[in-house]
């Protein structure tokens, strides 16, 4: 029997052949706590067939959405997993408006563990010797300015594919990360290689597993401009 909670999209992203959705809880109007179902495959995405409402159709940022959920699946720092039930469809109940979006922010705090980082990024991953003293894996800030790099991280090795980071200020702390959020690395990737400013936005930062290294990538899954 499924377990139905409503959830606001704040995260949409790809991964690993299918997509990582997730998003806070609400109940009565008000945000709970984060949520990221989950499939019962290796890398727990969820497939395109098996998030898409019954009109066929996908779920967005910002829309309130019914989910039938099994039960917590919760697995090292990802303790938002719930296990969800691939039988039913997901339901479309409402959309949130962007002026409503600051109830959702979490605390001020720095993203987790810093002065960690890869060749081309700042204080982008966490060693995994380290991840078990992390209670979660998803957060919700504002950025008053965000920074694209479009460029060739591995052409000097080989491989020519465009790829996107972000660069931002939060909480005084400076961070470049991967993109995951499939809207803006279609939209910049079609761009000449540089930087592109982005303004004030709303970022969806989460910690995805990386199986050939020691480390845990953060992650920019999802961005909501204001601009």
């Amino acid at each position: 029997m499924s377990i139905l909670k409503d959830i606001i999209c704040l995260a949409n992203s790809r991964k690993s052949g299918g997509f990582c959705f997730a998003g806070k809880e609400l109940r009565r109007g008000k945000p709970v706590k984060w949520i990221r179902p989950v499939s019962s495959r290796e890398d727990e995405e969820i497939s395109q067939h098996e998030y898409q409402y019954e009109d066929g159709s996908f779920p967005q940022l910002l829309e309130i959405i019914t989910v039938p959920l099994l039960e917590p699946k919760p697995k090292g720092c990802q303790q938002e997993n719930w296990l969800f039930n691939p039988d039913y469809y997901w339901r479309k109940i409402g959309v949130l408006g962007k002026k409503d979006l600051n109830q959702f922010i979490d605390p001020e705090e720095l993203l987790w563990i810093n002065g960690h980082k890869t060749y081309n990024g700042i204080n982008d991953v966490i060693p995994f010797k380290l991840v078990d003293t992390l209670e979660s894996s998803l957060r919700f800030i504002w950025v008053d300015h965000l920074n694209f790099y479009v460029y060739r991280p591995g052409e000097s090795f080989g491989n020519p594919r465009k790829r996107l980071q972000g660069r931002f200020q939060h909480n005084k702390t400076t961070y470049r990360l991967w993109v995951t959020d499939p809207l803006y690395e279609k939209r910049y990737l079609a761009k000449p290689e540089g930087e592109y400013e982005i303004g004030e936005s709303f970022l969806t930062i989460s910690i995805g597993g990386f199986k050939e290294r020691d480390e845990l990538y953060k992650l920019i899954a999802a961005i909501i401009e204001l601009g």
